[in-house]
């Protein structure tokens, strides 16, 4: 049952700022919150020190770029199988184990540091096992949230999620860059394990959350049987497949170097204006998100939405003023928090208990591969074309892959919170 140990305030104060209703009544989940706050901030700033450190040690940018690689290859394995794992196990002691143990490779970085002992194979290998960690407590975390409150809180709950996500993506690698300035790279990761403790407080405060598993059902939760699940769910589907229309078709990261010269005439200053206009927008999506929780037609905003994002884009690519393009952008960012909120609140109310770890596992390969996936789509089409054609063409394509979508699955418009249908 919902943990709801404070009542309600009136939801006129709720209107426009964010709802905070999730951490006055659920201390289970302010706990939670708090720590996945505080540990994603040490998490920002260890992963800004590991790149810092990796082009120490070798000079190459190329060695630099395979850190993500080696973070995204076990976070979309391990996703789908972190999944079924939560939808096995005390999902409370999945995600302790999972922060001892980013806890613990966030203290073997620092012995390193101070033993002066400098390997890129070394850093490689945490931030893979690092991310095998994140893929496991991933899933296992987002399906307590759902037994933490009731339905109508969801929506607050994930706009509050979203601003820990873009607020720790934004400071963390700032105070990253200043403390390994300051004091090193040993100190950077020594902060981050002790932010971890945060965290284990919240999970170790934690009830058990042992999925609730049907009768009959078998001992050990299958991939297979999430999958097969997906495919028989269409409201959940189009929460993928929108997502991916967006990250997919119209993500112009990659070509901010190019366009930041291009059409602005700018340098290195440009480009990091470019990075964090998305990122302020959607700091600002989650901060504003009161309203959300008045929506019942989730599907219809999510559509919306995600069209947003994807003008937005379209319409970066026409202008060549600086701070209009950047306003755009932070537009665009703003309507992808308000989808995901929307997303995810649908993934957790429409799917059984049993069943949330094995789709969270799914989102998260979505959300881990679809960015890197349009990355590699814009690079391209910039090349054979233009980085005009690449951003505007892809903005447009992904609004008329959304329209076709949605008159594929007409029910996914009409979908209520009310009443949630997968």
């Amino acid at each position: 049952m919902p943990d709801t140990t404070t009542p309600t305030r009136p939801r006129s104060r709720q209107r426009i700022f964010a709802d905070l209703t999730p951490l006055r009544t659920s201390v289970h989940y302010r706990r939670l919150w708090v720590g996945g706050t505080i540990s994603w901030l040490g998490q920002a700033m260890t992963a800004l020190a590991i790149s810092l450190q990796v082009y120490e040690i070798t000079r190459s940018s190329f060695a630099v770029g395979l850190v993500g690689l080696f973070a995204l290859v076990p976070l979309v394995v391990f996703g789908l199988y972190g999944g079924a794992i939560a939808d096995t196990l005390d999902r409370r002691k999945l995600g302790l184990y999972s922060a001892l143990g980013s806890a613990a490779l966030s203290v073997a970085l620092a012995a390193a540091a101070l033993l002066d002992y400098h390997r890129v194979w070394f850093l490689y290998a945490v931030v893979a096992l690092q991310a095998v960690a994140g893929a496991l407590a991933g899933p296992a975390r987002s399906a307590m949230i759902p037994r933490l409150l009731p339905a109508e809180q969801l929506p607050a709950a994930n706009a509050l999620n979203s601003v820990t996500m873009t607020s720790g993506t934004m400071i963390g690698p700032m105070l990253g860059g200043l403390i390994v300035g300051w004091w090193g790279y040993q100190a950077a990761y020594l902060i981050d394990a002790v932010t971890f403790t945060a965290a284990l407080y919240a999970m170790w405060r934690l009830p058990s959350m042992k999925p609730d598993r049907a009768e009959g059902a078998r001992g050990r939760a299958s991939v297979l049987d999430g999958l097969r699940f997906l495919g028989t769910r269409p409201n959940i589907r189009m929460t993928f497949f929108s997502d991916m229309a967006a990250m997919v078709l119209a993500q112009p990261k990659a070509l901010f170097p190019a366009v930041a010269g291009l059409w602005y005439g700018g340098d290195a200053k440009t480009v990091g204006l470019l990075v964090a206009a998305p990122a302020v927008g959607a700091l600002l999506g989650g901060l504003f998100s009161g309203w959300q929780g008045r929506i019942r037609r989730h599907g219809l905003a999510i559509l919306l939405s995600v069209a947003g994002w994807g003008l937005a884009i379209a319409v970066f690519g026409l202008t060549r003023n600086l701070w209009l393009g950047l306003f755009f952008l932070a537009l665009a960012g703003c309507a992808d928090t308000i989808s995901m909120v929307f997303r995810s609140t649908m993934m957790q109310a429409a799917t059984p208990d049993e069943m949330r770890g094995r789709l969270q596992g799914v989102f998260i390969v979505v959300v881990a591969g679809g960015p890197r996936l349009g990355d590699f789509l814009a690079g391209t089409a910039a090349d054979l074309t233009s980085p005009a054609v690449a951003v505007t063409g892809g903005g447009l394509a992904c609004v008329l892959v959304l329209g076709l979508l949605a008159l594929r699955w007409r029910g996914f418009a009409r979908y209520d919170a009310r009443s949630p249908q997968a």
